[in-house]
């Protein structure tokens, strides 16, 4: 299997058929050499397909060559997934709306089409996208199935996979074509070899070869147990990162907007019954229940987002719920809020008007913004912000989970998706002090072991990427692993798209160069200008060869 490094020498020529942008320069690889994760990798060039069309020819040279191939979408993704040594595939233009079915619910729209613009075409017909990560403004839909994305409502409406009714893949031999639910697979190599050689070995594995039973979310892996019952190749390209084929327009189905929502925060005198409370949540029929610990609320107050909360609270949970009217959502709060009472809440408010509801899912949409202004004091890292553990586990992995921080000497905030038991976890970092790094790998050491020993999952919604899969072995079976390199093989036996996620390179750590580390030799200062206006301005929609024009 080709690796990322060790391309073929004729990886350095350029597509001759190629229409798109391609440069090999040092500031357009430069600005394409970091993402939202920790990591930096300077890629060897950077290719825009012009359509997809375009990446077809693309993706035949670098078949033909050896090249690898990286794909990426905003770049907002936390694990490392969308920078790599090989050929940065950024697809930022594969966008078009196509005009939805209102009678069918479901609506086509090209792989860089970010969320909410989705979800305000939709609007207009009275029908919504549930799926909402708080990335929404910039998350486009082919990066959201690559990572099998989720967000707020996953509580709710459920995840991703339940709302993809088809894929238009670019494979890695640069066979391009549709695969749709309930449909025949279309005749491409790569689907054969799946159902001759791999399929079989994942319908008779074990199920806990399959998955990680009892968690509510998860992007870890390929999803062998969605693909064992539902036999659709679709199931294992969601979540895969970009390592099985190109995806470059999505077919979504749709839902009707709640008549009504009702919004409440309610406070704890503890993380741990905080934790309780949100897992009730589900069962109470809560479209959200998103947990703010007590540093990020002290940090979001110092930055000016003071909520006025009593100091004794240690957490909150901002809680939605839907309704088919006014008072009918109401009528469900009053229920969700009383089963927080019995699990301990002393303070609770009720979002009264749009403007308090706004405000209240602006500060949580708002966490990684706060904290990435503490810099340069503090660097805000998403070493282990992932993680999604079976409910009954959920109050012991935040326990654990500030247990591995005070271990290992670092401050940080828990926040997130509660409801699923699904915390993102945030390390404040001391650059002055040297054993920074050394504090990064112990907290990542130990909430990996927390995480297997709790049988949860290492991403529950970001995708492995290069961060998280060099730990697999240590959450996935032997068994496991060998049939997610049988899937990888299936697909790309050469290896050629994004080597090293999803299925491990030799000699591949989790921490390899990080971004923010004081030694690295400096990138270019119109890329760092670039990257750091990307990052201040939440702007990752921006296309990065755009910032840099001036500089060309």
């Amino acid at each position: 299997m080709t690796s990322a490094s060790s391309a073929s020498p004729a990886s350095h020529e350029t597509p001759a058929a190629f229409r798109g942008v391609f440069r090999r320069d040092a500031l357009a690889c430069a600005v394409y050499s970091e993402a939202a994760g920790v990591a930096r990798i300077v890629p060897r060039a950077v290719a825009v397909p012009a359509d997809a069309d375009d990446l077809v020819s693309l993706v035949r040279w670098a078949a033909h060559v050896g090249a690898p191939l990286i794909p990426r979408g905003s770049g907002s993704s936390m694990g490392g997934g969308a920078i790599g040594d090989g050929v940065i595939v950024d697809l930022g233009r594969l966008g078009g709306i196509a005009s939805v079915d209102v009678a069918a619910r479901t609506v086509r729209v090209g792989a860089a089409v970010t969320r909410d613009a989705l979800d305000a075409a939709a609007r207009t017909h009275g029908l919504t996208f549930p799926v909402d990560p708080s990335s929404g403004a910039f998350a486009t839909i082919g990066g959201m199935c690559a990572t099998h994305a989720a967000g707020s409502r996953t509580i709710r409406h459920g995840p991703l996979r339940d709302w993809i009714v088809g894929l238009e893949c670019v494979f890695a031999d640069g066979t391009r074509a549709w695969l749709r639910r309930g449909m025949p697979a279309p005749e491409v190599p790569a689907l054969a070899r799946l159902a001759r050689d791999v399929a079989p070995t994942i319908r008779a594995a074990a199920p806990d070869v399959l998955r990680r039973p009892g968690v509510r979310k998860d992007s870890s892996g390929y999803a062998l147990g969605a693909f064992a019952a539902s036999d659709d190749p679709i199931d294992l390209l969601l979540g895969s990162d970009g390592t099985l084929a190109f995806i470059t327009a999505v077919e979504v189905r749709l839902s009707p907007v709640p008549g009504a929502t009702a919004l409440a925060l309610v406070g704890f005198p503890s993380l741990e019954t905080a934790a309780a409370a949100a897992v009730a949540m589900a069962d109470g029929g809560a479209s959200a229940a998103e947990l703010l610990d007590r540093s990020f609320l002290d940090i979001a107050a110092s930055e000016g987002s003071d909520l006025g909360l009593p100091a004794a609270l240690d957490a909150v949970l901002l809680i939605e719920a839907e309704g088919t009217d006014a008072a009918d959502a109401s009528a469900r709060m009053d229920a969700l809020v009383a089963t927080c009472e019995a699990h301990g809440a002393t303070h609770r408010e009720r979002a009264e008007t749009p403007a308090a509801t706004g405000r209240l899912w602006t500060l949580r949409h708002a966490a990684s913004p706060i904290l990435n202004r503490l810099a340069p004091r503090w660097q805000s890292l998403q070493l282990v912000e992932d993680g999604c553990v079976p409910p009954a586990r959920f109050a012991e992995y935040v326990r654990g989970v500030r247990s591995a921080l005070a271990d290992a000497g670092l401050r940080g905030v828990i926040f997130g998706h509660a409801g699923d038991a699904h915390a993102h976890v945030n390390a404040l970092v001391d650059l002055d002090d040297s054993t920074w790094r050394a504090r990064c790998e112990r907290l990542l050491d130990e909430v990996t072991t927390l995480i297997a020993t709790l049988g949860g999952t290492l991403a529950g919604e970001h995708g492995d990427g290069r961060l998280r899969t060099p730990l697999l072995a240590r959450v996935w079976p032997p068994a496991s692993l060998a049939r997610f390199a049988a899937v990888k093989h299936a697909f790309d036996p050469e290896g050629l798209l994004n080597p090293g996620v999803k299925v491990p390179l030799p000699g591949a750590v989790a921490l390899g160069e990080m971004k923010v580390d004081p030694g690295l030799t400096p990138l270019p200062a119109a890329a760092r200008a670039a990257l750091d206006r990307v990052t201040r301005e939440r702007r990752w929609d921006l296309h990065r060869l755009d910032l840099i024009t001036d500089e060309a």
